[in-house]
């Protein structure tokens, strides 16, 4: 984890309570389908973020692991008040002060069927979680012939989208296969949300043709930031199917300028964080407030 990339604006520190500036530190990691053997990872890359100067530390998607065996999953995975990641995140963000994305956990639940949930949690300098948001749309695709995901086999779909308040800035909650739904994203930057957070595992195939023009059409469409930290390269695994993940985390301005592109290896990237950036950009084209009624199409082709 010892691969840095900086980018940052003359004069922002890490934070000022109250206030509209933040840098926050993406973790890129490449995480195996065993939670005990990513805590240091994880934990070393917390600490990095901080001694970098982050006052907001975001995680990928799937932290805890990573693994396309359901039963590898009942055997390792946890409950969220036993899970192991979840308390080391929550102790990392009271032992620096910072608030902390942990993208998302895969977590046993109580449902009948043994579904898991895919979980992002947002933790405050206290350590204490302030939000979650349980992914709602599930990755059940085709990418091509040899490649293909039924999420909905094993992660119970959520059914709520989530807000977060911060001292720097609303966020709006989302996970990976929700960018493809800009709805979803409409809706929490019409009731406030500035920066949107996508922790994602993308697939290679899908990230090399739509991954960085659906975070740059997310950001232009409601003028907000998207952080977008990822899962990367080919992860180490014991069980099942080998998984291999796009990387490139990413964060996009509210313009749509891209401002990170953190390419395939794993590391922590910085970006500072302007959230005057967003007024700006919303004043210069107004579309969040610029909906109208219209009826939807009848029927089919004749």
């Amino acid at each position: 984890m010892s691969f840095l990339r900086w980018i940052e604006a003359p004069g922002l520190t890490r934070f000022w309570p109250g206030a509209e500036h933040m840098r926050a530190g993406l973790m890129q990691l490449s995480v195996s389908d065993d939670p005990q053997v990513n805590l240091g990872p994880v934990r070393d890359a917390v600490r990095q973020a901080v001694a970098g100067g982050a006052g907001f530390v975001l995680t990928p998607e799937v932290t805890n692991c990573v693994s396309s065996s359901r039963s590898h999953q009942h055997r390792v995975l946890r409950h969220e008040e036993d899970d192991p990641m979840l308390a080391l995140l929550r102790d990392e963000a009271a032992r620096a002060g910072i608030w902390l994305l942990a993208g998302s956990l895969v977590l046993k639940t109580h449902d009948a069927d043994g579904r898991f949930a895919n979980r992002s949690f947002l933790i405050d300098p206290s350590g204490t979680v302030t939000a979650r948001y349980d992914k709602i749309h599930m990755f059940d695709v085709e990418v091509s012939e040899t490649e293909t995901y039924r999420e909905s086999a094993a992660i119970r779909p959520g059914d709520q989208a989530v807000l977060a308040q911060t001292p720097f800035a609303t966020l709006g909650l989302s996970v990976c296969y929700d960018i493809r739904f800009p709805q979803l994203y409409r809706a929490l930057a019409q009731a406030g949300a500035q920066v949107l957070t996508v922790p994602a595992a993308f697939s290679p195939v899908t990230g090399t043709a739509h991954w960085e023009v659906l975070l740059r059409a997310r950001a232009i469409e409601t003028g907000c930031y998207v952080l977008a930290p990822a899962q990367t390269g080919d992860h180490p695994t014991t069980y099942g199917k080998p998984r291999a993940t796009w990387g490139h985390s990413m964060a996009v301005a509210p313009w749509g300028e891209v401002l990170l592109d953190a390419g395939t290896e794993p590391g922590v990237f910085f970006v500072d964080l302007d959230m005057t950036e967003v007024t700006k950009a919303r004043k210069r084209v107004p579309a969040l407030a610029h909906d109208r009624p219209f009826a939807a199409p009848e029927g089919g082709a004749a």
